[in-house]
């Protein structure tokens, strides 16, 4: 390897976030303005529920959406960085590996149960950097975290497709953040010109390195985007229709209802509830 290409891959840290504690689980509350993480890997499992605001989680191989409601799945030793949107309350749970051995190596996102939800915030008497406290507390406190570690694996089978395919393909790479970019007005005319490759090469691109046609990779953005637009103060359908490249509030209506299973407005009234 060239001197060059090991200089343009910088490292990427292991956050100890027991730091130097031995808890076999613990929680983490994150409340304030925006931030970016930064490239990072933990020594253990993550699962982090948005409270309000929107969290958006990138890995190697995909873009995930965190929106309220929802939780990310976040392995021990996956790369990932995380974007929390201004406005974002969340609650993070970690889990030693040994506690939840076996689940694949990538992130996911997933819907929590009321059960889950009141569980991972009631684990926040528990941090996950604690390092002393009594013996019984410890006991009861690993008992907790047992059961919620149970839940977790069962709510691992029911991922939600709140995620975006990324790609190392540098023209790949190049479309897909033009499109993310211009989600009000994109076509594939205007992708394929600014990549500097035929319609027809861009789309024979999609489907062999994405596995997802631009049309349908299109879509899916918008409505994450529109997803994240909904759960900030103030915005209103009409201004997320437009953002997102919708001519009508009655076909954005439609296809965001087909995406997440509820009509932008309930939606929006659901993520906003404080």
């Amino acid at each position: 390897m060239s001197l060059s290409a090991t200089a343009a891959a910088p490292e990427r840290p292991v956050i100890e976030l027991r730091r130097g504690g031995r808890a076999m689980a613990g929680s983490y509350l994150y409340e304030g303005d925006g931030l970016i993480t930064g490239w990072h890997s933990h020594e253990v499992h993550q699962i982090e529920y948005a409270l309000h605001g929107v969290v958006e989680v990138e890995t190697d191989s995909a873009h995930y959406l965190l929106p309220p409601q929802q939780a990310a799945w976040i392995p021990a030793g996956l790369e990932h960085q995380a974007v929390m949107n201004p406005d974002v309350k969340t609650v993070a749970v970690m889990f030693a590996p040994d506690l939840i051995p076996g689940p694949e190596a990538r992130a996911r996102i997933i819907a929590v149960s009321p059960l889950i939800r009141e569980m991972m915030v009631y684990a926040l008497r528990w941090p996950i950097d604690r390092t002393d406290g009594s013996t019984l507390d410890e006991a009861t406190a690993d008992d907790f975290f047992r059961t919620l570690a149970a839940l977790v694996v069962e709510a691992l089978d029911h991922e939600a497709p709140l995620s975006l395919p990324t790609s190392d393909h540098p023209i790949v790479a190049a479309a897909l953040d033009y499109t993310k970019s211009h989600l009000d007005s994109v076509t594939a005319d205007d992708v394929a010109r600014a990549v500097a490759v035929s319609e027809r090469t861009l789309r024979r691109l999609f489907s062999d390195e994405v596995g997802l046609s631009w049309r349908t990779y299109l879509l899916h953005a918008r409505m994450l985007r529109a997803m994240a637009l909904l759960a900030g103060p103030n915005q209103s359908v009409q201004a997320t229709s437009s953002s997102v490249g919708f001519e009508s509030i009655s076909s954005f209506t439609r296809c965001f209802t087909q995406f997440c299973g509820e009509t932008p407005s309930s939606y929006r009234r659901r993520v906003t509830a404080r």
